[in-house]
């Protein structure tokens, strides 16, 4: 019952988030980043009983189906929300918080090959970031921060900032009431 609750309440997060959105049948059926979810929900699961395996499987079958990657270990918060999902990628130890809004073509990557590390960013709640922005490495973005489109971010982006450019720099700063209706 909890899971229905949950998916109903995420699909009306999705309403409210996209205006093309016209029904709660219509978030739960044809969004992939919801098959996506409920899939990452499962295998997250799975990898930290241990069965890595079977988590990773479930993940790659969702990516097949989906075109968004998120490895069974990255943690994603409450109504993480892929505009147009496809080609998105979140590595193993990334961390995604609440309410974030990403928009297609983003990778949360890492940048070596070191073992039980943290090598993926750290993304903060209410965070946007737009089309084709790479952000690479255990950075952390900050709070209602704000990645453009096309954005290369390699060092960490304080919180109600809004960071642009190859790579990436901030721009401005923002009132963090703004970042309410993310």
């Amino acid at each position: 019952m909890r899971f229905f609750r949950e998916l109903h309440s995420y699909a009306k997060f999705i309403l409210i988030k996209d205006p093309a959105c016209k029904s709660v049948f219509e978030a739960i059926f044809m969004y992939p980043i919801v098959k996506c979810m409920v899939r990452h929900r499962i295998a997250h699961h799975f990898y930290l009983k241990g069965h890595t395996t079977l988590a990773r499987w479930i993940s790659q079958k969702a990516r097949k189906k989906t075109g968004i990657e998120i490895h069974p270990g990255a943690k994603i918060g409450k109504n993480l929300f892929i505009d147009h999902g496809m080609a998105v990628v979140i590595g193993e130890t990334a961390e995604v918080g609440d309410n974030c809004h990403m928009y297609h073509n983003i990778t949360l990557g890492g940048t070596g090959f070191e073992k039980e590390v943290k090598r993926h960013p750290t993304v903060g709640n209410n965070v946007i970031i737009g089309t084709g922005a790479t952000i690479l490495g255990p950075v952390k973005i900050g709070d209602g921060a704000r990645i453009g489109a096309g954005a290369l971010v390699l060092e960490d982006i304080p919180a109600n900032s809004t960071a642009v450019g190859m790579p990436a720099k901030v721009v401005a700063f923002h009132d963090p009431k703004e970042n309410k209706n993310n």
